[in-house]
Order: C-alpha cells, then sequence, then structure tokens
C-alpha cells in the first residue's frame, strides 16, 4: 500500500506542501465534548468565568444578561462565577442573572467577594447561598450547590453549610497555608499572572510563576481538588480621582496562549477564566459593550476590545473538556488572533498622565506615579496566534518591520517587533491569499487621553463583531484628565496618522518556532494630544438624584455628581443624558464616608470632595 505522503515525495513537492496537503486530509469536523452533566457529577474538567456583579447595577432587566450568557456558552464556558460584594442592588441583579442562564442553557454560581463580605459573617454567605440554591440555573457539583469567593480566608466553613441549609460544595479562594482544608472541597487560586509574591510584577530576585502558584495550592490541598487561574492581561491605572488609586500591571505578553496549553498538559479538574468583565484591571474576555457603569477604567479600555482571547479560548476550552492535549482538532474555522499595545513603552506622557506627579491615597501600597509598576516586564511586539485548519504562511506588518511565517496546522503563536503605523495581518496558501486585514488600531507616538495605557488592543482575522463601549460604560472618561481634546465616545478607525517610525525596520522569513529579530527603539517625548472622533452619541448623564429606596442622604451628592457624568447605579440613578458638562476643577483633595456610612458613599465622596462639594453630613476629607 502506497502512503500519501509517498506519494507526494514522487511528484516532487517541498516539505511545506506535503505539510499543507498532509493537514488537509486530516482536519476533522467540530469534535463533540463531554456533556456538563457528566462532568459536573465529578467535579472533572469544569470551565468558569468570573463575572463581576458589582459594576453592571444599571441593568434594568434580565434580558440585560442574555448578549453574555449566549456568547459565553458558545465558546464552552459551563458557568459564570458571579462575584458579589453587598451592594443595595445585589439581589435584583442575581436575580436577573440566574434568570438569564436558565433561559440560555447556562449555568452560574455565586463567588463571594471578601473585600465586603465579612469571613465573620459565615451565617450571611450561608443564607444568600441557600436564597438562590433552589434555582434552576444554579450550578450543582456532585449534586451539590457550588459556591466559591474571592480571599475569604477563616470563614467558618461548618456554619456557612448549617445556614445554607445544604451541603454546599465549597471551593473558595483561600490561601495555602493560612488554615486547614478540612471543610473545603477544593481550593481556588486568583494569582493567574507571574509576579513577586508580593502582588505586583516580578523583579529580580523576586519572581513567582503562574505554575508556581498551581504547585503550591496542589500541595496545601493534597486530595482535594484545585481549580485552576487563567488569565490573559492585568493592566489597572486609577489616579486620584478616585478613592481607590492604583497603578500598575503583570506581565501579559502571551500569557493566556502559554497558560491554555500548561492547563491541557496538567489537567486540571477545574479552571477560572479571570475575568469576563473587570475591566478596571483589563483582564476582560467579554465584550466592551456588555451592559456595566463606568467607574474610571474607561480611559483606558475605550476603543481596546478584547473579544479575540475568548475566541482564542474556545478550541482549548473543547480540548480541555475532552481530557485532550492536541487543540488542532478543535479548530474548526482558520483564525489569527492578535494583541499589542497602542503606544511604545518609550513614550513620555508624564505631563499629562492622571497619575504622574500626582499623590493619591496609597494605604493600600498599590498606586505609583507615571508609568504603571512593572511596566518594564513589558514587550513592545505584537503577538499573533494561528488558529489554522492546515497549513498556511502568515505574513504581519507592523509599522515598518516585516515578518512572515511558514505555520503548520493547529495553534501556534510568534511575535513580530512593535512599530509606529498601521498593523497588518495575512494568510496565504501556496501563494493564493486566504485572507488579510488592517487593524483598526494604529501604533502611535500619542498618549491616548494623555495616559499611560498599558492595555492590550487585540483583534482577529477575519474581523470580529464591532465592540464599542456605550452609554455607562463612558460615563466617567474625562474626570480626572489632564487634556481637554479627549472625548466620551468610541473612535476606532479614527486613529491620529502616526509620524515617521522611530523604530529601525525589520523583515524576515521564518519557519517554525518564534523569530529571533531584534529592534531598537530611540526614546522620544511627544506632545500629548487625543484623538477626536464623530462615531457614536458621546451622551453622559447629565442630571440625576437618589435610586428609589434608597436613603435621601444621597439627593445632594447625587444631583452634583449626576450633573457631571458620574452617576453611579445604586444609590442614584440618571434622569437625563447629553453632552459632557465640565465639572469644576479638582481641589487636590479627596473624600472619604463618614464614620458608619455604607460603601455606596465611597465613590461618591471622592468625587463630589474632589471636585469642591463635599456635605459634612455625609462626607469628610480625608
Amino acid at each position: 500500500m502506497v502512503s500519501l505522503s509517498g506519494a507526494i515525495r514522487r511528484f516532487g513537492l517541498g516539505a511545506f506542501a506535503i505539510a499543507t496537503a498532509l493537514s488537509a486530509v486530516t482536519q476533522a469536523v467540530a469534535v463533540e465534548t463531554r456533556s456538563l452533566a457528566e462532568r459536573a457529577s465529578s467535579g472533572d474538567r469544569l470551565v468558569f468565568c468570573h463575572f463581576m456583579i458589582g459594576i453592571v447595577g444599571d441593568r434594568s432587566s434580565s434580558a440585560d444578561y442574555d448578549a453574555d450568557m449566549v456568547r459565553a456558552k458558545a465558546a464552552g464556558i459551563d458557568a459564570f462565577a458571579l462575584n458579589i460584594g453587598v451592594d443595595g442592588y445585589t439581589d435584583q441583579q442575581l436575580g436577573f442573572a440566574y434568570d438569564s442562564a436558565n433561559r440560555n442553557g447556562m449555568k452560574v454560581f455565586i463567588s463571594f467577594d471578601f473585600n465586603w463580605w465579612s469571613p465573620g459573617n459565615a451565617v450571611g454567605v450561608g443564607q444568600k447561598i441557600k436564597q438562590y440554591a433552589s434555582l434552576p440555573a444554579q450550578l450543582l457539583v456532585d449534586g451539590r450547590p457550588f459556591a466559591s469567593s474571592f480571599a475569604g480566608d477563616g470563614l467558618d466553613v461548618n456554619a456557612l453549610r448549617s445556614a445554607a441549609g445544604s451541603n454546599v460544595y465549597f471551593v473558595p479562594n483561600f490561601h495555602p497555608g493560612q488554615g486547614s482544608t478540612s471543610a473545603i472541597d477544593g481550593g481556588f487560586n486568583w494569582m493567574a499572572w507571574p509576579n513577586d509574591g508580593n502582588n505586583k510584577a516580578p523583579k529580580p530576585g523576586a519572581s513567582v510563576s503562574v505554575a508556581d502558584g498551581d504547585n503550591s495550592y496542589k500541595s496545601w490541598l493534597g486530595s482535594k481538588l484545585y481549580m485552576a487561574p487563567i488569565s490573559p492581561w492585568f493592566f489597572t491605572h486609577f489616579g486620584p480621582e478616585v478613592s481607590f488609586s492604583k497603578n500598575w500591571v503583570f506581565p501579559g505578553g502571551s500569557l493566556i496562549f502559554d497558560r491554555w496549553n500548561q492547563v491541557l498538559q496538567a489537567g486540571f479538574s477545574m479552571v477560572e477564566l479571570i475575568t469576563w468583565n473587570d475591566y478596571g484591571e483589563s483582564h476582560y474576555i467579554g465584550p466592551l459593550d456588555s451592559k456595566h457603569y463606568d467607574d474610571g477604567n474607561s480611559k483606558w479600555t475605550n476603543d481596546m476590545p478584547h473579544d479575540g482571547w475568548l475566541d482564542l479560548s474556545k478550541p482549548f476550552i473543547a480540548a480541555y473538556k475532552n481530557k485532550d492535549t492536541d487543540v488542532s482538532k478543535y479548530i474548526q474555522s482558520d483564525q489569527l488572533v492578535y494583541w499589542y499595545r497602542r503606544t511604545l513603552s518609550a513614550l513620555d506622557c508624564d505631563s499629562t498622565d492622571t497619575t504622574s506627579g500626582r499623590p493619591a491615597n496609597n494605604q493600600s501600597g498599590n498606586y505609583f506615579e507615571g508609568r504603571p509598576d512593572g511596566w518594564q516586564t513589558m514587550d513592545d511586539v505584537v503577538y499573533v496566534v494561528s488558529l489554522l485548519k492546515s497549513a498556511g504562511t502568515v505574513t504581519v506588518s507592523s509599522g515598518g518591520n516585516t515578518v512572515t511565517k511558514n505555520v503548520p496546522a493547529g495553534a501556534n503563536i510568534f511575535t513580530v517587533p512593535a512599530g509606529l503605523g498601521q498593523q497588518k495581518f495575512a494568510l496565504t496558501r501556496n501563494g493564493a491569499s486566504v485572507f488579510s486585514d488592517t487593524s483598526l488600531m494604529d501604533i502611535t507616538n500619542v498618549c491616548p487621553c494623555g495616559l499611560y495605557n498599558f492595555n492590550a488592543y487585540v483583534g482577529t482575522v477575519p474581523a470580529g463583531f464591532s465592540d464599542p463601549l456605550e452609554g455607562d460604560g463612558l460615563a466617567s472618561l474625562t474626570i480626572g484628565l489632564h487634556v481637554t481634546t479627549c472625548q466620551a465616545k468610541p473612535s476606532l478607525g479614527t486613529n491620529p496618522s502616526s509620524p515617521t517610525s522611530t523604530t529601525s525596520p525589520v523583515s524576515t522569513t521564518t519557519s517554525g518556532g518564534v523569530s529571533s529579530t531584534t529592534m531598537s527603539t530611540i526614546p522620544t517625548k511627544t506632545t500629548t494630544a487625543a484623538p477626536t472622533s464623530t462615531v457614536g452619541s458621546g451622551q453622559v448623564c447629565v442630571a440625576g438624584t437618589v435610586a428609589n429606596g434608597e436613603s435621601g442622604n444621597y439627593i445632594g451628592l447625587c444631583q452634583f455628581s449626576c450633573q457631571y457624568g458620574y452617576c453611579p447605579p445604586g444609590p442614584c440613578t440618571c434622569t437625563a443624558y447629553g453632552a459632557q458638562i465640565p465639572p469644576p476643577p479638582t481641589n487636590g483633595r479627596n473624600g472619604c464616608p463618614l464614620a458608619g456610612e455604607s460603601s455606596g458613599y465611597l465613590g461618591l465622596c471622592s468625587y463630589s470632595c474632589n471636585h469642591g462639594y463635599c456635605p459634612p453630613t455625609a462626607c469628610q476629607y480625608c
């Protein structure tokens, strides 16, 4: 019997053509994955995604959750972990989420955020689980209601179960060495990023990999199951315009691709993607247009979709569920997923950045002035993942830098030195074009909205759906900015033109592996401007009042802050939208709630006092 490869050789085809032909013959149709019922019965190969309830208080019905549920389910996510604090709208939003999940064939469970809940309130935690445990969308593992947490060490798990009235399957984010594992069913590790062991980016002599964290948890848990984290990125850049100022990065780079491959090899019992919608820390994989309120993150998330990271994850999720280490058979169509930062690290934005030379409350130890702490761990490259049914040739141009690579079928990654200008991507086979596209986001030497923006822009070829920030998601974009040319509206496709590149152009052609081409970058200082655009409505809240059911003590704060676009759901409700009204100048002073007041006053006091209105019946300067 003559083999196909032998016949191809006799016709004189080269190695790359052979690879192309073989992969085309052996490519598979979509592969069935093990059912949720089968996997949940034993807590084996479950896929969750962390969903922040605290920022979606502006949702008015369960229909507002439908698009999230449908998109997550289509990607293979089994359940949303609904992160909750103690906001007044929590129960309303949980009800909406459970209802939508049930209609759309998804599961959900509660993840208690112990930034707000107290480990001493085990009864309250158990009662909250009981309130939702019997609903049809509640995730059951081993036939038991499932729950998790962010932090919470010291919680009395037996008291929790007693209050819940059931044997809750509890997999909290407790920490190795800080208590016994006897009462829990497993442990969840939140630390999804390389770090220094102290919640910051790695430093010389202090470097902890995500795999190190895996090993620490597995050693501590023994025979108990381990829920492993997966996250693509981390960047946060809140300045003194809010009370929760913080400014640092963890190295992202190729993390999500590397981590998925690591997970397939390790075969952890459960994984949790961090996160669907935590825009403030830039690790969202859900859409920007998923309805949410803006806590100030729009300054670095506007025009920065991450939807391609969910596309990238889809075949890995399917392989993971089937206990397969080969992702290639789960790729259903050719696709390129790429990401990069919109400016190079040498760009100097000190004169206009919201944190540079501007002190803020730093009791947390998370606030740094200027470039985010850890910025040196971020490389100036374009990351490209090819998800191919058969081998092909990928060409990427980043400004003046062009790299051409022959890549095999399956999931593969390579990098291209980042250059100022347009970012172009193309796939060919045997000299014929399969697809090509130019990213909507140029790399420029303009500080976007005056900021150091270390968030990632993620795109795909073929291009994905339009995903602009909308409505409440843009409400706080201009608050605290030190430029006046930045508007609270989407502007993709209207990037400022790039000046002559200050990077040395390169052009390489490689087969397999990551290109070793290097690039020199000339540090530059530029005059900061920000793009303007006519795309989108640009409307923000221009009038508001206290929300129904909330204390009348909020009314002055809500009326003041809502007129300038800051109208937090829960305590306030917006009554009119229009063009942004410039707020009074900041006075450099931070406001805090009076002792004994609820957390609903945090943002309102911080914003209002900072702009000269600090009512003594609710707030104080701090």
